[in-house]
């Protein structure tokens, strides 16, 4: 344990840069995620065909050959960011498709009725979606967001891999150093079960209280 004690001080502010990570990009994800999601089911082809390839891109594409295109081939482009941001916003690209397949597996829970509904009050495909269809579908597809995030944050692990010390970065040097890796491991493995267990936690409790009564 006193290698643990001896490093908490970079291990702790590396699960800290694992956290805000997760955090930044998650909101991220949910928020263009939802546009996605919209634009999926909107009337409108192009917004759809559009949708409809972002979505298919980013889930048939392996994450980890994004982040080593966005680090390693935007700055030749001309595009130069630091390391960190750049690895939050190819997560948030990517997680932001999961979000909006989930949201829009939820578009399926708000009955035709109430679409029909609205436009007999008048309201603009916009606002129906906007205060119809989003948020009904937001209150269904809680758990399954709550898994994308999950996901979310066990795929921060892959940022090491592009350079961004967070946890899995932390705990690989310790292992360098200190040669013990069923410890290291075994350890880092449980932080990231406990992350998980926190998101799921919290996603149910979410859904209980969001639960639609029909």
């Amino acid at each position: 344990m006193d290698l643990f004690v001896d490093s908490a001080g970079p291990l702790l502010t590396a699960l800290g840069t694992t956290i805000v990570m997760a955090l930044v990009a998650g909101a991220g994800a949910l928020v263009l995620g939802t546009l996605v999601a919209a634009a999926r089911i909107s009337p409108v082809p192009v917004l759809r065909g559009a949708a409809w390839a972002y979505t298919q891109f980013f889930v048939n594409v392996p994450l980890l050959a994004l982040l080593i295109l966005a680090v390693f081939a935007l700055p030749d482009a001309g595009l130069i960011m630091p390391l960190a941001p750049t690895t939050v916003l190819v997560l948030a690209l990517y997680e932001a498709a999961y979000v909006a397949e989930a949201v829009r597996s939820g578009v399926n829970t708000v009955g035709n009725g109430q679409i029909e509904a609205s436009r007999a009050l008048g309201l603009t495909l916009g606002q129906t979606l906007r205060l119809v269809v989003l948020p009904q579908s937001l209150r269904a597809a809680v758990q399954p967001i709550g898994n994308v995030m999950i996901a979310l944050t066990m795929n921060t692990a892959l940022a090491a891999a592009v350079g961004v010390v967070e946890l899995t970065s932390a705990v690989n040097k310790l292992n360098l150093v200190q040669a013990q890796p069923i410890l290291v491991f075994t350890a880092a493995g449980l932080v990231y079960m406990v992350l998980a267990l926190v998101i799921g936690l919290g996603a149910g409790r979410l859904e209980r209280k969001a639960a639609i009564v029909r």
